[in-house]
Formats: structure tokens, C-alpha cells, sequence
């Protein structure tokens, strides 16, 4: 399978667009720098700002509350306090993106792009010269590269595949969970379901 933005949007069901908006996605791409990829603008123009399968959340930049760029930005910002020296050879990201530094919201850094529940980070690698690729932290100190997309990223997490490191399988059977995140403190979550797909 290679159009994986087709299956994830398959499996999600009907895209939402409740927020789409063009300048918005402009806009961020001027405050950040950096432009992030079009596979993962579709998804989250999609049906962000949500929360899929119970875990994982996406952002929207043009949404006041759960807005994707102020979650960037202070992600970012968090990461970027935090010591790398006295970590264990094991646990340093820098040795396995075979970086002397690494970097948080810079130009060619590492982007916070989702976030899960569980205390996963994903990041996005926005060097103009990398192929596509996602980093992973899982919330305790261990980090996973996978070399792709983010729709397949996500297609490869909906299926239930170990996508934050061994052992991080977060599969449900039936259809995709997907909650609409609340807009107002006066709003509830909104949660639906996907369509059947077989599993």
C-alpha cells in the first residue's frame, strides 16, 4: 500500500473540515519557519482539533483553544529546557539521529507535531534535505525513529502496529474512536465512530 493518506482518511470516515482554512496554515508556516507536510495538513484540517482512539491528539492552527501552533511553540520551548548530557547511551536521542545536538523548534530541529495521553511525543524533522520521517518519545526517556510519512505513521498506529517504540501497540478492534475536542469550557466532547473496516 502506498497512498497511505487515503487509507487513514478511509478509516477515520468522512472528513469533518470543520476548521480548514488555508491562511491559517500559511500563517503558522511563517511564525514557525518551517513548513510542515501536506499529508499531515490534510489530516488535521481533516478533523483536528481531536483526539483519536482514546490516545492521541491533534491540533488545529486555526482554532483558539487547541491551537496547533501555540502547542508548538511551548512544546517546543519544554523540550528545549531540558539537559542531553547526562543521559545513558541508550536513552540519548542525539546518537540515534547521529546528531553532536539536537535542537527543539528550530530550522532544521525537531517540531512537536502530536502528542498522546500516555505521555507520547511525536516530532517532525523539518531539514530540507530529509526524506519524511516521525521521532518518537514515549513519555519515559526512550525514543523511536520511523522512517515515513506521518499518514502512514498514523495508518501503521490505527492498525495497531508498535508505532512509539516496542510494546506500544495501541489498537482497538471495531472502528476508529474519534472525539471532537470541546471548543468552549460549555462544550463536551463529542465522540463518534468511524466506519466498519474488518478488524
Amino acid at each position: 500500500m502506498s497512498d497511505y493518506l487515503s487509507a487513514a482518511l478511509a478509516m477515520l470516515g468522512p472528513a469533518q473540515n470543520r476548521y480548514a482554512d488555508p491562511a491559517a496554515w500559511d500563517r503558522l508556516h511563517l511564525d514557525l519557519g518551517i513548513r510542515l507536510p501536506v499529508d499531515y495538513q490534510a489530516l488535521v484540517d481533516a478533523y483536528a482539533p481531536i483526539q483519536l482512539n482514546g490516545h492521541l491528539y491533534l491540533s488545529h492552527p486555526a482554532t483558539e483553544r487547541w491551537n496547533l501552533s501555540d502547542w508548538i511553540r511551548d512544546t517546543a520551548r519544554a523540550w528545549s529546557a531540558m539537559s542531553w548530557d547526562d543521559l545513558d547511551p541508550d536513552e540519548d536521542p542525539r546518537l540515534l539521529l547521529g546528531l553532536p545536538e539536537l535542537s527543539f523548534g528550530t530550522r532544521n530541529g525537531l517540531w512537536p507535531i502530536a502528542c498522546t495521553d500516555r505521555g507520547e511525543t511525536l516530532f517532525f524533522v523539518a531539514a530540507d534535505d530529509a526524506a519524511p520521517w516521525i521521532l518518537i518519545e514515549d513519555g519515559e526517556g526512550a525514543w523511536a525513529r520511523y522512517d515515513m510519512s506521518f499518514a502512514e505513521w498514523l495508518y501503521r498506529y490505527l492498525i495497531g502496529e508498535d508505532m512509539a517504540g516496542p510494546n506500544t501497540s495501541a489498537f482497538y478492534p471495531g472502528p476508529v474512536q474519534l472525539c471532537r475536542l470541546p471548543m468552549t469550557a460549555d462544550e463536551r466532547p463529542e465522540p463518534w465512530s468511524g466506519p466498519e473496516r474488518g478488524m
